[in-house]
């Protein structure tokens, strides 16, 4: 559920009216429902209920919005943070440093260092040679990095190519079948703690039988490595749990998704860590968008609207489906290409969909782009970047400026050898 509908013909963000924000911020913008997000942060941890011990750390990448990570933090969500910038973020959250993990297969020395002194709570280490980098660093500050080991189970998650994280040519992790041994090496090193074991299969999961297969690996994984003596304390599940995206789509609910892991969990005796992000995010915000004008086409008119594949890249990069709607439908339908300004092909949101009839200058939104949505934003076409409204009730306010090309092209410098 979220809080986008129409009410009196006129599509709201809870209490607010999406024209009012058009005309007072202009368009393309991203808006996000504090309510939905709030309740979408309840219901994962109500579904995770009969989980005695847990940590639910937001994945940060999903919507590094300061205002959206301090309604979660407020909510009571952790941080998983994949570069120094993220965990910056959730610190001036207000997001206690205890409750960051941090995961990414490319954490960077300096990175490391960052994150020690900030006493962040957990490092998910992805390699045998990051584990031992981390180490060093730890131990010539006199300090001891608290540490999972990332494992690739082998498991396709049945996700699109370059969302899959799971499968052993992916580059996240390390082999299943090498886990124990390269456990054994780094448990034994100062400077780390070397206290239990991560995976992540994906994201936007539409299946929990992946997601069981791998947990159920990870425990065999983490009674063989007990076995060998080695003490195991925490088991970081990570995330990937789908949305829909399409109306009347139906992806496995967190009730579900929590009553599997609770039962294949229930005799591990671990604090288990979540690292939900889509399926908090996503149908909390909207592309909120105008139409430039509508095209006559061979087939199918096109509707071309001021938002583009810069602004939300997700169709470009995955041929992902965002649900595009009228913010006042006058009940006439058409059958259209929604396209961007960008000159460039890929700059298509979808060819041949039915969709409310629209005109120029009239407003539409795409849904459940509240992830992976402005994180993702470029300056394309030497366009600027999309600013970002979160709703509260019956007030609105402006939590990420629209910067300017003109903005970003005064960063950039002309050596005096070329004046």
């Amino acid at each position: 559920m979220d809080h986008f509908a129409l009410r009196d013909g006129v599509m709201h963000a809870e209490d607010v009216p999406l024209p009012l924000i058009a005309d007072a911020v202009g368009t393309p913008v991203y808006v996000y429902s504090r309510a939905t997000l709030e309740r979408h942060a309840r219901v994962f941890r109500e579904a995770l209920a009969d989980v005695p011990d847990k940590l639910i750390a937001f994945a940060v990448k999903s919507n590094p919005n300061l205002a959206v990570l301090k309604v979660l933090g407020a909510a009571g969500m952790g941080a998983d943070v994949v570069s120094v910038g993220e965990m910056r973020r959730a610190l001036a959250a207000g997001i206690a440093p205890e409750m960051i993990v941090f995961s990414g297969v490319g954490k960077t020395a300096a990175e490391m260092v960052a994150a020690l002194e900030a006493g962040i709570g957990q490092f998910n280490i992805e390699s045998e040679e990051e584990g031992v980098e981390l180490a060093e660093i730890a131990a010539a500050r006199g300090m001891t990095a608290q540490c999972t080991l990332r494992i690739n189970p082998d498991v396709d998650a049945g996700t699109h190519d370059k969302i899959s994280t799971g499968k052993a040519d992916n580059k996240f992790g390390v082999p299943i079948s090498e886990a124990g041994q390269i456990f054994g090496k780094l448990a034994g090193l100062p400077g780390v703690n070397l206290r239990g074991v991560a995976v992540h299969i994906g994201s936007q999961l539409a299946d929990l039988a992946p997601l069981e297969v791998a947990f159920e690996k990870l425990g065999e994984l983490m009674r063989a490595l007990r076995g060998a003596g080695h003490e195991i304390t925490h088991v970081d599940l990570g995330g990937g749990l789908g949305v829909p995206y399409m109306v009347g789509e139906v992806l496995p609910a967190p009730a579900e998704y929590g009553a599997m892991v609770a039962r294949v969990t229930k005799d591990w005796g671990v604090k288990l860590i979540f690292e939900p992000g889509r399926v908090i995010a996503g149908n909390a915000g909207v592309l909120l968008t105008r139409v430039v004008r509508v095209k006559r086409g061979i087939k199918d008119p096109f509707v071309i609207v001021d938002a583009a594949m810069n602004d939300l890249a997700r169709p470009a990069l995955y041929g992902a489906y965002h649900h595009f709607e009228a913010v006042e439908p006058k009940g006439a339908r058409m059958t259209a290409n929604i396209v961007g300004p960008i000159c460039e092909t890929g700059d298509t949101f979808a060819m041949g969909r039915e969709c409310d009839a629209l005109a120029a200058g009239e407003l539409a939104v795409f849904r459940t782009a509240g992830a992976y949505g402005a994180t993702m934003a470029s300056s394309y076409n030497s366009r600027g970047f999309v600013a970002e409204v979160l709703v509260d009730g019956d007030r609105f306010a402006v939590v990420a400026d629209r910067i300017e090309a003109g903005a970003i092209m005064d960063a950039e410098r002309v050596p005096e050898w070329l004046a």
